[in-house]
């Protein structure tokens, strides 16, 4: 039977269970943290080493890092089987769903930070572009999200057409659009500039208003409404 090195094998002080107990979780640092989810180290490997190996693995990102984990992705590292690979992206999963949950509580279709809060932990994470369309009724409420592209954003790949088909059938009164910047740099392109005009010309002819363009990036946001950038 394989050997896996579990908390015990640690010295009391360094046992983060113990040190959780006596001084709060928010005394654990992140490779303690996850150490205590995973349990159990791999042979040779105690879950202490283990947990900082795969925070090494996670790159400059460190914890965030965890994001980008899928289960293939986790297997192939040395000492981390099915099961440990399954909690690794539940765990991401989790506080990804926390952090919503939470923006949740503040989120009004009306006010570009409570939007940009709500959708960030969808966005920021992702390593491609992808454009939320959000429709929104006659009160500003949501009645429909879509997306719409993925990869690079491109004012020739996204049609207002397509768009606005979507939007007729939900009977939107208006929309938002939202896309993120995997760089983490809110700041429109030309590109996000040139699409976001056409959306709003299309849209004012057949009476459907863009109410903003959010870009999103790493835990920052630029509104277009906010900026004036829907002449």
């Amino acid at each position: 039977m394989r050997h896996t090195n579990t908390m015990k094998t640690l010295s009391e002080s360094e046992r983060p269970y113990e040190r959780c107990e006596r001084l709060g979780a928010g005394s654990l640092a992140d490779a303690e943290l996850l150490a205590v989810l995973l349990r159990t180290g791999s042979h040779g490997e105690n879950v202490l080493e283990l947990a900082r190996r795969i925070l090494y693995y996670a790159g400059e990102d460190g914890i965030l890092g965890l994001h980008h984990f899928t289960i293939e992705r986790l297997k192939r590292m040395k000492g981390i089987g099915r099961v440990k690979a399954v909690q690794i992206v539940c765990i991401s999963e989790l506080a990804k769903r926390l952090a919503k949950a939470e923006a949740c509580e503040m989120l009004q279709f009306t006010c570009p930070s409570s939007i940009a809060k709500y959708y960030m932990e969808d966005m920021r994470h992702e390593r491609q572009e992808v454009m939320k369309l959000l429709m929104l009724n006659s009160k500003s409420r949501l009645i429909g999200e879509s997306d719409i592209s993925k990869g690079t954003v491109n004012a020739s790949l996204i049609t207002p057409r397509e768009l606005f088909i979507e939007a007729l059938q939900k009977n939107a009164v208006s929309i938002i659009i939202l896309h993120n910047h995997p760089s983490g740099d809110p700041t429109p392109s030309r590109e996000d500039m040139l699409i976001t005009e056409r959306i709003r010309q299309a849209g004012g002819l057949i009476g459907i208003e863009l109410l903003d363009h959010i870009v999103i990036g790493n835990n920052c946001y630029i509104s277009f409404s906010e900026q004036g950038l829907l002449a």
